[in-house]
C-alpha cells in the first residue's frame, strides 16, 4: 500500500526529524518517486482532479528553497534530497511492477492500434520471379531489412510494420526487442510521429486522446542512437545548456542550475560533472557516461513519454546497466518510457516492466517478462531453467524466421494468447492496477502538481492546458544561448581559427612580397589587376573551411529542433553573429598585411575601403559556403561544389574578360557573379582619383612591339604624332588617367559602395537560403 510523499506542489522528506507540513521542502518530480510503499495504509491517494494554481505559480514554488534546516541545525542541499529520495525506490519498495503486486494508479498510458507501415522500392528493369528468387535483397535502411514482401513488374512491397498493438503506462519501461530488421526503429519512429503523415496506418492515442505533432514535441523527447554531444563543453555545461533551451523564462537562472544539479546525481555523473565530452582528438568521459548525458538532454524537462533508440548498444554490461537503472527512475518519476534493445542481459531483465517482441513487423510476444516461461511453454518450446529467456526468445524467434511457415504459428498464437488473458481478467472482476480514467488535461494537470517541469505548459482558467505553445522561450534568449554555446565550445579549440588565421596571413604576405611596391606605369596597372582578381578570389576561397562547421553540427540540429528546443531561424541569427567577430579579425590581418606593401592608393581613407569591402567579402563568402552545407550532407562533395562554382564567378566576375565582350547567353552569370561586386569596388577604390596618372609621354610605347627602341626615337615618334593630330604631346603628358582604365575594364555601371552594399545583400541572400534549407531539409521524418 502507498503514503504518497509528494502531494501537490509541496514535496517533503518525512522523517521523525523533519519539520512541519508549512516548512517542507519542495523538489522536482523526477527526485520524487512520489509513491513510497507503506503497509499501514490502504486507501488511494491518486490527484484528484481539482482546480490547480497557474503554472506560474507552479514553478514558482519548484526550486524556491536551496536549503532545508533541520532540527539539528545542519542544511542540506535540494539536490542532496533528490537523491535521497531517489534511492527510497530502489530496493523492493519500487513503483515498478516487476514482481506483481499492489502498485498506485497511472495517469497516463499511450495506447496504439493497428500500426501498419509499408514502403515500395521501384524497379527499372524487372527480373523474372525465379531470378528473383535467387537475388539479393535491396536494403531500404537499418530498421526497414526484412519484413512480408509482395513482389510484382513494377515494384517491390516492403511491410516494416504490421498490425502492432498494445499500450504502455508511465511508471514502467516498455522494451522492444528483435532480432535486426524486425522493425524496433521503425515502431519506435511510428510512436515519435517521425513518419511522414499518411505513411503510417493506425493511431496512437495518448489517454484516449490523438497525439497532435505539435503536444508531441513538447511532451516527449527522442534519445537517438548516437551520441551527438558538443565536444568540448563539460557534462555540467552541456545539460545546463539543455536546462536553458527547454525550461521556461519564468524558472531563474538558480532554479535551472539546482535542476541541473540535481539531473547530474540522477544520472550518476557527479565525479564526471566538469570533465569535457571529448571526441577522436580530445580525452573525455567513457562511453556510458556519453549516453547517460545524451539522456539527460533530453530529459531536462522532464517529459512525458521518453523515446530511445538502443540505449545500451556498444556498452558493456556495467555501463548498460547504469543507464538502464536511470531509466527505471525516469519511469518511476512519472515517465513513459519506451526503449529498443538488441539483446538484453539477465541483470537488464528485471530492470524492465513489458516486453514487445517483433519478427519481420509483427509482434510475437507482448507482455511482462515474468509471464514469458508460462507463454513458451504454451506454444510447446519451454524456457530451460538456467537459460537467459530473452535469449532463449531471440533464439527460437530466429529458427522460426528461418523456417518455411516463419513465425506465423508464433504470431497466431500470441493472439489467442493474449485473447485469453483479456478473457480472465475481466471474467474475475479484477484488473492489473490500470491507469486511472483521467483526461489528458486532467493527467497533465496533476503531472504539473506533483513538480513534473513540462517546459511552457500553457494554462486556462488557472487549470494546465494540453494546449502547449510550441518553444520554451522567446528567439532572443533563443539566440543568446545558442551564441553562448557556440563560443564556448569554438574558444576550447583555438587551433581551428588558428590554422583560418595563418593562412590568412601567409597568403597575405606571399601578395605582399610579389606585388611589392607597385608602379604607376602601365605594367603596373596590369599588376594591379592581376593584384586584385588573385585578392578577391581568395577571401572567397579560403571561407570554404566553414563547410564542415554545419556539417559536423547538423544531426546536433536536427536532434534539438526535433523536438522544438529553439526555431530555427534562433539558430541561423546566432550562427551569423558568431561568425561575424572572427571575420572582421581575418578582414583586418588580410588587409594590413596587403595594403601598405603593395602601395595601393587612397591614403587611410581608401584603407578603411578596402578593409570593409574584404570583410564584406569574407561574409558573403562564408554565407553561400553555409548555405551550400545546409544543401550538401558530404564534406568532400561540398568541398568539390565550393571550389568549382567559385572557380565560375572567378571567370566572369570581368578579370579574365571584360563586361562588354562576355557573350548575351553567359551575360547573367556575370551578374551573379560574388566576385565581380568586390573586385569592381576595389578597381573604383584605386583608380577613381581624376588627378592621378598612369600612362604618360613615351610610356605609351610599353605595351606595344616599339617599347624596346630606344628613348630618343620614342620622343620623335611622340613630336611626329603630336604634328599629325594637332596637338602637343610631351614625355611628361599624361594619356591614361585612373578613369580611362575603368573604362577600359568595363567598371562603369556601379559606384564603389552600391558595389559594396550588393555583395553584403549577397550575404544576406544566402543566409535568407539557409534558412529555407533547414525548414525544408530538417524533417527527419521518414516517408
Amino acid at each position: 500500500m502507498w503514503r504518497v510523499v509528494a502531494e501537490d506542489m509541496n514535496l517533503s522528506l518525512c522523517s521523525s526529524s523533519c519539520p512541519t507540513a508549512g516548512d517542507s521542502l519542495p523538489l522536482p518530480s523526477f527526485a520524487a518517486a512520489a509513491a513510497v510503499p507503506e503497509e499501514d495504509h490502504h486507501q488511494d491517494r491518486s490527484p484528484r482532479p481539482t482546480v490547480s494554481p497557474t503554472l506560474g505559480q507552479m514553478l514558482k514554488r519548484v526550486g524556491d528553497v536551496h536549503k532545508e534546516s533541520t532540527e539539528d541545525g545542519c542544511e542540506t542541499p535540494l539536490h542532496q534530497h533528490s537523491v535521497d529520495v531517489l534511492h527510497l525506490s530502489d530496493g523492493s519498495s519500487s513503483t515498478t511492477n516487476t514482481g506483481g503486486g499492489a502498485r498506485r494508479a497511472l495517469p497516463f498510458v499511450l495506447h496504439f492500434a493497428n500500426l501498419s507501415y509499408s514502403v515500395k522500392v521501384h524497379h527499372n528493369l524487372p527480373l523474372p520471379s525465379f531470378l528473383l528468387q535467387g537475388a539479393r535483397r535491396p536494403r531500404l535502411g537499418p530498421a526497414a531489412d526484412a519484413v512480408a514482401e509482395s513482389i510484382n513488374l513494377f515494384s517491390r512491397t516492403k511491410t516494416l510494420l504490421d498490425d502492432i498493438s498494445g499500450e504502455a503506462h508511465d511508471g514502467e519501461i516498455l522494451a522492444v526487442l528483435g532480432a535486426s530488421g524486425s522493425g524496433k526503429s521503425t515502431f519506435i519512429d511510428a510512436l515519435a510521429n517521425r513518419i511522414a503523415r499518411g505513411s503510417l496506418r493506425g493511431t496512437v492515442t495518448l489517454n484516449g486522446e490523438p497525439l497532435e505533432s505539435r503536444m508531441l514535441k513538447v511532451i516527449s523527447a527522442y534519445v537517438m542512437q548516437d551520441d551527438l554531444l558538443f565536444p568540448m563543453l563539460t557534462v555540467e555545461e552541456t545539460l545546463m545548456f539543455a536546462a536553458e533551451f527547454r525550461l521556461p523564462r519564468t524558472l531563474s537562472k538558480s532554479k535551472k542550475h539546482l535542476r541541473v544539479q540535481a539531473l547530474i546525481d540522477q544520472l550518476g555523473l557527479r565525479n564526471a560533472a566538469r570533465t569535457v565530452i571529448g571526441d577522436e582528438g580530445h580525452r573525455g568521459v567513457s562511453g556510458g557516461e556519453r549516453r547517460r548525458v545524451s539522456i539527460g538532454i533530453d530529459i531536462i524537462h522532464d517529459p512525458i513519454i521518453l523515446f530511445l533508440d538502443e540505449p545500451t548498444s556498444g556498452l558493456d554490461s556495467t555501463s548498460a546497466f547504469m543507464v538502464v537503472k536511470v531509466l527505471q527512475r525516469i519511469a518511476q518519476s512519472g515517465s513513459i518510457v519506451i526503449m529498443t534493445v538488441h539483446q538484453p542481459s539477465y541483470r537488464l531483465l528485471g530492470l524492465l516492466d513489458r516486453l514487445l517482441f517483433l519478427s519481420r513487423g509483427q509482434t510475437v510476444y507482448s507482455g511482462p517478462p515474468s509471464n514469458l516461461p508460462t507463454f513458451f511453454s504454451g506454444f510447446g518450446h519451454p524456457i530451460p531453467e538456467n537459460e537467459n529467456r530473452t535469449e532463449f526468445a531471440l533464439d527460437l524467434i530466429r529458427e522460426l524466421e528461418g523456417s518455411p511457415g516463419g513465425t506465423k504459428s508464433l504470431v497466431e498464437f500470441n493472439k489467442s494468447w493474449q485473447n485469453n488473458t483479456k478473457n480472465i481478467i475481466a471474467t474475475g472482476g479484477g484488473s492489473q492496477g490500470g491507469p486511472a480514467e483521467l483526461s489528458l488535461k486532467e493527467a497533465i494537470s496533476a503531472s504539473i502538481s506533483r513538480g513534473k517541469l513540462v517546459s511552457g505548459t500553457a494554462t486556462s482558467g488557472g487549470v494546465a492546458s494540453p494546449m502547449v505553445p510550441t518553444f520554451a522561450n522567446p528567439f532572443w534568449v533563443e539566440m543568446a544561448v545558442l551564441s553562448k554555446r557556440s563560443i564556448t565550445n569554438s574558444r576550447r579549440m583555438p587551433e581551428l581559427f588558428g590554422i583560418r588565421l595563418g593562412a590568412i596571413l601567409v597568403t597575405g604576405f606571399i601578395l605582399a612580397t610579389m606585388f611589392w611596391h607597385l608602379d604607376n606605369s602601365p605594367k603596373g596597372v596590369q599588376e594591379r589587376l592581376g593584384f586584385f582578381a588573385f585578392a578577391m578570389s581568395t577571401t572567397f576561397y579560403t571561407c570554404a573551411d566553414a563547410l564542415p562547421v554545419f556539417l559536423q553540427e547538423r544531426y546536433i540540429f536536427m536532434r534539438e529542433t526535433a523536438h522544438n528546443a529553439y526555431r530555427r531561424s534562433s539558430y541561423v541569427l546566432s550562427h551569423s553573429l558568431v561568425a561575424l567577430p572572427a571575420l572582421v579579425f581575418l578582414s583586418l590581418a588580410f588587409s594590413a598585411a596587403t595594403f601598405w606593401a603593395v602601395g595601393l592608393d587612397g591614403g587611410l581613407k581608401g584603407f578603411l575601403f578596402y578593409f570593409l569591402i574584404i570583410l564584406v567579402s569574407f561574409w558573403a563568402g562564408s554565407s553561400f559556403v553555409t548555405f551550400l552545407s545546409g544543401v550538401v550532407p558530404h564534406v568532400m562533395l561540398g568541398y568539390t561544389i565550393v571550389v568549382a562554382i567559385l572557380a565560375y564567378f572567378l571567370l566572369f566576375s570581368g578579370f579574365f574578360i571584360n563586361r562588354d565582350r562576355i557573350p548575351a547567353y553567359w551575360i547573367w552569370f556575370h551578374y551573379l557573379s560574388l566576385v565581380k561586386y568586390p573586385y569592381e569596388a576595389v578597381l573604383q577604390n584605386e583608380f577613381n582619383d581624376p588627378a592621378k596618372c598612369f600612362v604618360r609621354g613615351t610610356q605609351i610605347f610599353d605595351a606595344t612591339p616599339l617599347g624596346a627602341v630606344p628613348e630618343a626615337m620614342k620622343e620623335r615618334l611622340l613630336k611626329t604624332i603630336s604634328s599629325t593630330l594637332g596637338m602637343s604631346i610631351t614625355r611628361s603628358t599624361c594619356l591614361t588617367t585612373g578613369a580611362d582604365i575603368l573604362r577600359q575594364q568595363g567598371v562603369t555601371e556601379l559606384s564603389k559602395w552600391n558595389c559594396l552594399w550588393i555583395t553584403v545583400a549577397w550575404g544576406f541572400l544566402f543566409r535568407i537560403l539557409f534558412y529555407f534549407s533547414l525548414l525544408l531539409g530538417s524533417k527527419n521524418k521518414r516517408r
